[in-house]
């Protein structure tokens, strides 16, 4: 004998059950605040995303400097970092630093790799136009003796969107790298 399955009786008469979903009232009400939170927060995400790339840029020129002093003092050889469009164009006169920069030993202190076995590393940086690196007009290139020194003034680049200071790599005569992330408002000298 085969058994059937019962189907329960509604609880009073004329009840019907309770349909399951979404009315088009409570989706369009739904929508409306997913909306409002995306323009909300997608401004502040914009921001997010632009000081990240700017600390990214920070974190590799100071890298790219205390290695650059490590080679100078490992291997007792003058060691400059300059501003350079590639390795085959050797350094800028104008300290943009924007498209990248290059690492090379400069034994005779002319501030260009004489030779391709001189350059050590060359690093491009894809940035959108609205960054600029600029280092200070007193000195555009960065050169470490074999002690680990960098003679002459202090060496600051600076890393702005638009006209607004993101952050900053300061190298004083010690040849020691410091980075700072900028203060928000703070503008672009330079």
């Amino acid at each position: 004998m085969r058994r059937m399955r019962s189907i329960p009786a509604p609880p009073f008469p004329g009840h019907r059950p309770t349909q399951r979903g979404l009315t088009l009232l409570e989706l369009a009400v739904a929508m409306v605040i997913a909306c409002i939170g995306v323009g909300i927060g997608l401004p502040s995400y914009h921001h997010l995303v632009q000081r990240n790339r700017a600390d990214t840029v920070r974190y590799l020129l100071a890298s790219h400097f205390a290695s650059a002093r490590q080679t100078a003092v490992t291997y007792r050889r003058a060691t400059a970092v300059c501003p350079s469009d590639g390795v085959e164009s050797g350094c800028r006169a104008d300290g943009d630093w924007g498209t990248g920069w290059l690492m090379f030993f400069d034994p005779d202190g002319d501030r260009q790799p004489d030779t391709p076995e001189d350059v050590l590393r060359y690093e491009a940086v894809p940035l959108p136009p609205d960054f600029r690196i600029r280092s200070t007009a007193g000195r555009r290139q960065l050169r470490y003796l074999p002690d680990g020194r960098s003679a002459g003034s202090n060496l600051t680049v600076r890393i702005c969107l638009r006209e607004r200071l993101m952050s900053e790599v300061v190298v004083n005569n010690a040849g020691r790298a410091r980075s700072r992330r900028a203060a928000s408002g703070e503008p672009c000298r330079g």
